[in-house]
C-alpha cells in the first residue's frame, strides 16, 4: 500500500501495523513510562517519517521501505527469528581510517570474513546466527546520556576541516584521529549495539533462553571519557548502550565486563561515582593509558561498585580462568545484574603487538562461555558483546569464531588456532598475589 499522502499520525499507525512483530513488545513493557516507551519509538519512526515510505506485509512478517532524494531504497525488515541463539550487528566504518595505524578499516571485515569462512552466519546456520541489519544511528541524545554536548558538536563541527585536511587528530596526545566520515560513522557503530540491547531485551520477556548479541564495531569506544576522545575511540559505545538500557528499557543494574588488554578509562570515569553499574576490568598492569590501579574502586555512592585488576604482563590462559572463578563470577553474583555488558578487546592474545599478555582463542571461548552462562543465571540471559581492541587481524578473527563457537555451545576450535610452542611460563605467583589482593579489597 502506498502511504505517500499520509499525515504523520496517519503514517505512523500504518508504520506500526506494519511492524507490529516486533514492536508491540515494547508498547507492553509496563516498566516504562511514556517518556521512555517514546524514545523507543522514536528511534525506530523518526527517520523513516523524513521519507516517502512504501510498506508491504507478507504473512507474520513485515518489510519497511524508504526511498530518500537519490532515489536509493533501504530495507527495515529486521526482526529477529525467535530462534535466533546469536544477533550481530556490523559497523565496519570504512571511511574511519588512516593508513598504517593499527585501529584501521580491515579490523571488522577480518571478523566477517572469518565468520563466512567457518560457517558461522545464517548463510549456515540459518535463523539461528541472525545479523542485524538497517539499524538506526544513535542520536545525540543517546550519546550525550554520556559524553559532553560541548564535545558531540565540536566534533560533528571538525568534520569540515577533516573533509579539507583529510585526517585530522581529535586527541591532544595523537593516536585518535578522525576524517570526514568519523562523526556520522560513530553515530552508526553506537547505532548498532543499541539496536542489539532492543533486540536482546524484548527476546528475554518471551524466551527463556534469549540470543546473546555481539556488536563488530569500530571506532572501539572504552577510553572515550566524558568530555572527549581518547586511545583510537570516539564514543564511548558501551557506556553509552549501558546508559540506553537504564533509561529505555528500565534496567538499572548494569554489570560492564572489561577484557581488553588496556584498561577501560573512559568507561570507569563515566560511572565511578554510580552504584547501580558496576564496572570490572582486567588488563595488563601498566599498560596504556596508565590508569586502572587496584585501590581504584570508585567513589561517592559508588564506592566498591569500580573493580580493576591488572594483570602481570605474561599472564594467559591459566591466570584468567582465575580470575574469572574468584572474582568476575563472586563480583556478578553479588551485584545481581539486569543486563551484562561486555567490551570484548583482543588485543590481549599472545600474537598482537600492542600489549604483553599471552591469551589464546581458548582464553576467549572460556570467557564467552561463562559469561553466557552467567546471564543466564543472573539476568534471563540479557548479555551483548562491544568489539573493542584486537590489531593481529589473525589473532583477532580467530578469537571472534571461537567466541561465537562458544555462544553456540559447540566445542573451541583453538587447538587448530594457537601453537602452544609459542607460549611461555606465566607468572602465577605474580597473578595469584593480585588475584588474593582484589579478592580482600573488595571482600569476595
Amino acid at each position: 500500500m502506498e502511504l505517500r499522502a499520509l499525515p504523520s499520525s496517519a503514517l505512523s499507525e500504518h508504520l506500526i501495523s506494519c511492524i507490529v512483530p516486533r514492536y508491540i513488545k515494547i508498547k507492553n513493557i509496563c516498566k516504562l513510562n511514556l517518556e521512555e516507551k517514546a524514545a523507543v519509538m522514536r528511534r525506530s519512526f523518526d527517520q523513516l517519517l523524513r521519507f516517502n515510505l512504501r510498506c508491504s506485509a507478507k504473512g507474520d512478517s513485515a518489510t519497511v521501505y524508504a526511498s530518500n532524494a537519490h532515489g536509493m531504497e533501504l530495507s527495515f525488515s529486521n526482526i529477529p527469528p525467535h530462534d535466533a541463539r546469536i544477533l550481530y550487528s556490523v559497523a565496519p566504518s570504512m571511511g574511519h581510517n588512516k593508513e598504517n595505524h593499527p585501529e584501521s578499516n580491515l579490523r571488522v571485515p577480518a571478523i566477517v570474513n572469518a565468520l563466512e569462512g567457518f560457517e558461522l552466519t545464517s548463510k549456515y546456520r540459518g535463523l539461528e546466527v541472525f545479523e542485524m541489519q538497517n539499524f538506526l544511528p544513535a542520536s545525540v541524545d543517546d550519546i550525550a546520556r554520556v559524553h559532553a554536548r560541548a564535545y558531540v558538536a565540536g566534533l560533528q563541527k571538525a568534520m569540515s576541516k577533516a573533509t579539507d585536511e583529510g585526517i585530522i587528530f581529535i586527541d591532544g596526545s595523537g593516536p585518535t584521529y578522525a576524517t570526514e566520515t568519523t562523526f556520522q560513522e560513530s553515530l552508526i557503530a553506537a547505532g548498532a549495539g543499541l539496536s542489539l540491547v532492543d533486540s536482546v531485551v524484548s527476546a528475554s520477556k518471551n524466551s527463556p533462553n534469549p540470543p546473546i548479541g555481539f556488536a563488530l564495531i569500530r571506532p572501539p569506544g572504552h577510553h572515550a571519557i566524558p568530555k572527549g576522545p581518547m586511545g583510537f575511540c570516539v564514543f564511548g559505545n558501551i557506556a553509552v548502550a549501558a546508559r540506553y538500557a537504564q533509561h529505555v528499557h528500565g534496567l538499572s543494574r548494569v554489570l560492564i565486563i572489561d577484557f581488553d588488554v588496556h584498561h577501560g578509562n573512559g568507561t570507569c570515569d563515566a560511572f565511578y561515582d554510580d552504584p547501580n553499574v558496576f564496572f570490572l576490568s582486567t588488563h595488563q598492569v601498566g599498560s596504556y593509558p596508565g590508569t586502572g590501579k587496584i585501590e581504584q574502586v570508585g567513589q561517592g555512592k559508588g564506592e566498591g561498585t569500580t573493580l580493576n585488576l591488572p594483570l602481570p604482563g605474561g599472564s594467559g590462559d591459566y591466570a584468567m580462568r582465575s580470575v574469572f572463578d574468584e572474582v568476575i563470577a563472586p563480583c556478578a553474583q553479588r551485584f545481581k545484574p539486569d543486563i551484562i555488558l561486555v567490551s570484548a578487546g583482543y588485543d590481549a592474545h599472545v600474537l598482537d603487538p600492542l600489549a604483553g599478555l599471552q591469551f589464546t582463542a581458548g582464553t576467549y571461548y572460556m570467557l564467552a562461555s561463562s559469561i553466557k552462562q552467567l546471564a543466564k543465571e543472573l539476568c534471563k540471559g540479557r548479555c551483548v558483546f562491544f568489539l573493542e581492541g584486537g590489531y593481529n587481524l589473525q589473532s583477532l578473527s580467530h578469537s571472534v569464531v571461537d567466541t561465537f563457537r562458544a555462544f553456540l555451545g559447540e566445542p573451541s576450535l583453538a587447538p587448530e588456532f594457537d601453537d602452544p610452542a609459542i607460549l611461555y611460563e606465566e607468572p602465577l605467583s605474580k597473578a595469584k598475589q593480585v588475584i588474593q589482593k582484589v579478592k580482600h579489597l573488595h571482600s569476595l
